[in-house]
């Protein structure tokens, strides 16, 4: 299986690339956040000419994920138990969406930014990764041997050489302590990053300004963590720096994982 991971930044504005990148990369099952559109808006027939089923759980033009498959997709799940709330109305947010594809139990993410450490969003943001490690206990505990997949955008750079200047990010989300320590946790979980050992030094992410991509001034914040079954499985993973650059690119590339 061929997994890949993408913070497309509006599947709308950019389906084109996301469809093209699919079967050019000949990935299975991707993975994708921050699609910022309903479930009505979505842009269903593209994926299904190009052969693939898609689940999608978006409520806004904010936040929205969902899992694009070659494989059938079963037992869809929107938002996991225990999931924080957000907003006025407080309500759960569009950020996770899990289906089990060929055995493999795959969640697509995307962890709140948190904004500022002394932002009520940060605390948001600790409480979901909390919640997130109590549920990912349980599907450990119901099935030891189960093969999940938890992918997506995590906003949080876990080592400083995630990011390509820690100093500049100093008081700053993404590389505070309590962050990377919520993440950390998942390991109690039994999950293991996977595609640092064949990524070394790469970057998923770059923003818009400042000529942050051509400089290579990144962060690596998407990530993959899978439960042991699955960790021993892994056999590559690299970062598309292709899908970064031009017109309409989203300011993620896509990482891929290849699975035996």
């Amino acid at each position: 299986m061929r997994l890949a991971t993408w913070n497309v930044n509006s599947v709308r504005a950019r389906v084109d690339r996301v469809v093209a990148f699919l079967e050019r990369s000949g990935t299975d099952v991707l993975a994708m956040q921050e699609t910022k559109c309903r479930d009505d808006q979505f842009p269903h027939l593209a994926f299904h000419a190009a052969g693939y089923e898609v689940v999608h759980h978006g409520l806004s033009q904010w936040n929205g994920v969902a899992i694009a498959s070659r494989l059938p997709l079963e037992d869809v799940e929107a938002g996991f138990d225990g999931m924080p709330t957000w907003g006025e109305p407080a309500a759960a947010e569009a950020r996770a969406i899990g289906a089990t594809v060929g055995g493999v139990r795959v969640w697509s993410l995307y962890v709140p930014n948190g904004r500022a450490l002394d932002d009520p969003h940060y605390r948001y943001k600790l409480d979901w990764l909390a919640a997130l490690r109590t549920a990912a206990l349980g599907w450990q505990a119901a099935d030891p041997a189960g093969a999940v997949a938890l992918v997506g955008d995590w906003n949080i750079a876990p080592l400083d050489e995630d990011v390509w200047d820690v100093a500049a990010f100093a008081g700053a989300t993404h590389v505070s302590q309590p962050e990377r320590e919520a993440l950390a946790a998942l390991r109690d979980a039994g999950l293991t990053e996977v595609t640092r050992r064949f990524t070394p030094g790469a970057y998923t992410y770059w923003d818009y300004k400042q000529l942050r991509f051509p400089r290579n001034e990144g962060m690596r914040i998407d990530l993959a963590l899978t439960s042991p079954v699955l960790a021993a499985r892994a056999t590559g993973a690299h970062v598309d720096r292709d899908e970064r650059k031009g017109k309409g690119a989203s300011d993620h590339a896509p990482v891929v994982i290849d699975i035996d």
